[in-house]
C-alpha cells in the first residue's frame, strides 16, 4: 500500500502542476496585448526520491518559480532610444509653431519690407504728395508691428514651453514615487525567494517613460532595487527613496529644481534628456537665436532709415527728424565699429515709427543752413530715392541685404524642422523595431502559448488517468482484504 500512496502522491502533483501550468497560459493569452507584458513560464522541479530498496523512487513534481522572460540589453536599447525619441517629439511642436511664424508665404516680414520701400519708391515719383507721404508713414507702422508681433510670438512660444513643462510635472513625480515604491514592493516579494513578475513588468514601464521624458538613465543594483538618475548624475530615485522636481516661475522665466534630501539644485540644460531636453534646448538657445537676428535686422534696419531721414529735408525745411523710434541700445553711428548683439537687444520688439506728420517727411536734399536759410523744393526727390534703394543697396556685415537676412532667418527654422522630422522618423522606426525585436524575444506568441496549452492539457489528462487508475488498484486491494 506504501507504494500506491506514492503513487498516489506522484499523480496529485502532477495533476496540480499542470493545472498552475494552464493557469499560468491563460494569464499569458490574456496579456497578450498587454504593454511591457513579459512572457511567464512555469519553472518545475522534482520532488527528492525515496530510498526503496537498493533504488530511489521520485514522489513527483512541484512548481518552485513561475520566470519572467526578461533581456537587460535589449530593454536598456529600448531605454536609450526612447530618449532619442523624446527629444525629437519634444521639438516637433514649437517648430512647427516657429515656422508658421516665420513663414515664407506672402504675409512676412520680407514682405513688409518691401511694401516699405516701395512706399518710398512711389513717394520719390511725386515727393510733395500727402497721400503718398501718409502711405509711407502707413507702410513703415506696418513693418514695425510686424517685427513687434514677431517677437512677442517668440516670447508665447517660449511661455507654451514653459506651460507644458509645468504640466508634465505631477507625472514625472508620481512616475519617481511609483519607481521608488514598486522598489520596495519588489524587495519585499523577492527577499522571501519569491519572483515579483508583474511588479517588474511595471518598473519598467515606468523607467521607459522617465528616459522618454527627462532621459533618466536606471541600472539595477544587487539587491533588485532599481536606481535612476538624471543624465549629469543627479539621481531621482535611490532603493525607496524618491526625490522631487519643482518649477520656480519667475515672470516668463521657469527654472526647474531638484529637491534630493533636503538639498535643492538647479536643474541645468545639460542635466537634462528627452522631451525635457529637446523644450528647454528651443526655449533657451533656438528661439533666442532667431530673437537676436530679429533684432539684428530690426537694429539695422531702423538704424539706416534714420540716419539718412535726418540727413534730408522735410517740406516745412526742417532736417535731423527720426522715422522709427531710436534702438534702446542705440549708439553712435559709422563710421565706426559694427554694433554688438548687446546693442542689437530688444530693437525688434521696440521699434515704432516716431514721425507723425506727413509733410516732416524728408523727401528732398537739406536746405542750405544760411545765411539766408534755404527752403526744400517742393518737388525735390533726392533723399526719397536714396531712402528707397538703402534696401538694396545696404549691406548689412557687408553680406546681407534686410531681406537676405530674413531669408536666412526662416531658412534656419525650416531646416531646423526639417532635420527635426528626419529624426523622429528614425528615432520612430528604431522604437519599433526594437519593441518588435523584444515582443519576439520576451513577449506572448499565441502559437507558442497554444503549443504549451495543448501539452499541459493532455498532461493534465494523463494525471488524471494516472490518479484514477491508481484509485482502481487500492481499490482492488481493499477488496482483495475484505
Amino acid at each position: 500500500m506504501a507504494g500506491l500512496f506514492n503513487a498516489l502522491n506522484s499523480a496529485r502533483t502532477s495533476l496540480e502542476v499542470n493545472q498552475k501550468s494552464i493557469e499560468i497560459i491563460g494569464n499569458n493569452i490574456s496579456n497578450l496585448n498587454t504593454e511591457g507584458y513579459s512572457r511567464q513560464k512555469a519553472i518545475f522541479e522534482t520532488y527528492p526520491a525515496m530510498n526503496f530498496g537498493d533504488f530511489f523512487i521520485g514522489q513527483g513534481v512541484k512548481i518552485s518559480d513561475v520566470s519572467r522572460d526578461h533581456d537587460v540589453f535589449i530593454d536598456q536599447q529600448i531605454k536609450q532610444k526612447a530618449v532619442d525619441f523624446g527629444l525629437q517629439d519634444a521639438l516637433t511642436r514649437p517648430l512647427s509653431e516657429l515656422e508658421r511664424v516665420f513663414n515664407i508665404t506672402e504675409d512676412n516680414i520680407s514682405t513688409d519690407i518691401d511694401n516699405f520701400f516701395d512706399s518710398l519708391q512711389e513717394l520719390s515719383a511725386d515727393p510733395s504728395d500727402l497721400v503718398q507721404r501718409n502711405n509711407v508713414i502707413l507702410q513703415g507702422d506696418v513693418l514695425a508691428t510686424s517685427f513687434n508681433n514677431t517677437v512677442n510670438e517668440l516670447n508665447s512660444i517660449k511661455e507654451n514651453i514653459n506651460d507644458t513643462i509645468l504640466s508634465k510635472l505631477d507625472a514625472v513625480n508620481s512616475q519617481i514615487k511609483e519607481i521608488a515604491d514598486l522598489n520596495d514592493r519588489i524587495y519585499s516579494i523577492e527577499i522571501h525567494g519569491q519572483t515579483a513578475n508583474s511588479a517588474r513588468d511595471q518598473r519598467d514601464m515606468v523607467a521607459k517613460s522617465l528616459a522618454q521624458t527627462l532621459g533618466a538613465q536606471s541600472y539595477e543594483n544587487a539587491n533588485g532595487m532599481l536606481s535612476v538618475a538624471l543624465p549629469g548624475g543627479m539621481p531621482l530615485v535611490q532603493g525607496n527613496m524618491a526625490m522631487t522636481i519643482s518649477a520656480d516661475v519667475s515672470g516668463v522665466d521657469l527654472t526647474l529644481k531638484l529637491n534630493a534630501g533636503g538639498v535643492t539644485r538647479d536643474l541645468e540644460l545639460r542635466n537634462m534628456g528627452g522631451e525635457f531636453q529637446g523644450m528647454m534646448d528651443i526655449r533657451d538657445n533656438f528661439i533666442p537665436e532667431l530673437n537676436a537676428d530679429l533684432d539684428k535686422l530690426a537694429y539695422e534696419l531702423s538704424t539706416q532709415i534714420n540716419l539718412q531721414h535726418q540727413a534730408g529735408g522735410a517740406l516745412d525745411s526742417s532736417t535731423g527728424n527720426l522715422f522709427f523710434s531710436l534702438p534702446p541700445n542705440y549708439v553712435a553711428s559709422p563710421p565706426g565699429p559694427p554694433p554688438t548683439a548687446t546693442e542689437y537687444a530688444d530693437a525688434a520688439r521696440q521699434m515704432s515709427v516716431v514721425i507723425s506728420d506727413a509733410s516732416k517727411i524728408a523727401a528732398g536734399a537739406a536746405p542750405n543752413p544760411g545765411p539766408p536759410p534755404g527752403t526744400v523744393a517742393p518737388g525735390d526727390n533726392s533723399n526719397a530715392l536714396i531712402l528707397s534703394n538703402i534696401g538694396d543697396n545696404y549691406l548689412i556685415g557687408g553680406v546681407d541685404n534686410f531681406n537676405s537676412l530674413y531669408g536666412k532667418v526662416a531658412a534656419k527654422v525650416g531646416v531646423e524642422s526639417n532635420q527635426n522630422q528626419l529624426s523622429l522618423k528614425g528615432a520612430e522606426d528604431a522604437m519599433v523595431q526594437l519593441e518588435n525585436f523584444r515582443d519576439g524575444l520576451v513577449g506572448v506568441s499565441l502559437e507558442e502559448e497554444m503549443i504549451s496549452l495543448i501539452q499541459f492539457q493532455r498532461g493534465f489528462e494523463s494525471s488524471a488517468k494516472f490518479l484514477s487508475t491508481v484509485d482502481e488498484m487500492m481499490t482492488t486491494i481493499l477488496d482483495i482484504k475484505r
